[in-house]
Parts: C-alpha cells; structure tokens; sequence
C-alpha cells in the first residue's frame, strides 16, 4: 500500500502572510525570503517568474505598493495574493479541504511506495507533475461560498481531481 503525504507548509506561511496583511502588519523581508527559498516554490520558477519575483511581489503587497514592471506570472501571482487578501474567512474555507484532505481509499491503487501532494501559491499552470510529486495550484481551488458544492479544480471535485492526478502518474 502506497503512502501519501499531503503538504501544505508553504500553505501555512503564506496564510500567516495573508493573516498578517489583512490585519495591516509588516511582513518580515527575511520571513518572505525564507518563503521564496523553500524546495518546494521550485516549481514556480522558471525565465519569468523566480524567487526574486517572490520576494518582490509579496514585499509589494505587505507594503501596499504597487508592482512596477511585472511579468505576466508575477502579474497573476500579485493577484491571486491581493484576491486571497479580499476575504479571509473565504481563504479559509480554500484551505479547509486541503487540510482534511484523506487519500486512504486509493492507497491501494497506486503503483508507487510513496506519493507527495504538494500545495503551492501559484500563477499560471494549474499542477506540475514531479516524480513522485503532484504539485498543485492552491489558486485553482474553487469553492461554493454557500457550502452546497465540494472544493473543486477544473470543475471537478477536489479530492477526485486528486485522485485522477495520482493515478496517472
């Protein structure tokens, strides 16, 4: 039987981030450097996008400053971030189902020991496949606001949108 591992650390730095911002607190550069350095932003990085981009677009809004120049992933980056920042308690319920999310029924229709889920402050793609890992847009999550309809990405539920990634891996 294969184990999962569902990660949302970087998940939980960025809703302190939130946190923080919504209740008008400066955010450490160092705390956003740190965020910018973890192993698992990696995926994010590429020609347009990288850690310096990280810094520069949440430095921005922890200072309420407007992003001067911005490529189109920090663009979408910065508002994704802002968006999250509208409403908490809707930020909240996005992050709710990540972490309760319970995988055990498809332990047993994996081929692999182990499998990582990784949740990421994204911009443009909407999950990235590595090895073992399954690196999701935390931003693709939809939510019903009145609660009738699970999570879902891509107009699927969240936890079977999950699932048919695992499977094809």
């Amino acid at each position: 039987m294969a184990k999962i591992i569902v990660k949302n650390d970087i998940l939980e730095m960025m809703l302190f981030i939130w946190d923080s911002v919504s209740q008008r607190e400066k955010i450490g550069e160092t705390f956003i450097i740190k965020l910018a350095e973890e192993e698992d932003m990696q995926y994010l990085y590429g020609e347009n996008f990288d850690k310096e981009s990280v810094r520069k677009v949440l430095s921005a809004i922890s200072n309420r400053e407007v992003l001067n120049k911005p490529t189109k992933e920090e663009s979408r980056f910065w508002n994704n971030n802002m968006w999250m920042l509208e409403d908490m308690e809707f930020t909240n319920m996005m992050i709710a189902p990540v972490k309760t999310l319970n995988l055990d029924e498809v332990k047993d229709k994996l081929s692999k020991d182990e499998y990582q889920i990784i949740f990421i402050p994204g911009h443009i793609d909407e999950y990235y496949i590595d090895d073992n890992k399954l690196i999701i847009n935390f931003f693709k999550i939809m939510i019903d606001m009145f609660g009738g309809e699970p999570p879902k990405i891509d107009g699927k539920p969240l936890k079977e949108y999950v699932e048919e990634k695992l499977m094809s891996m």
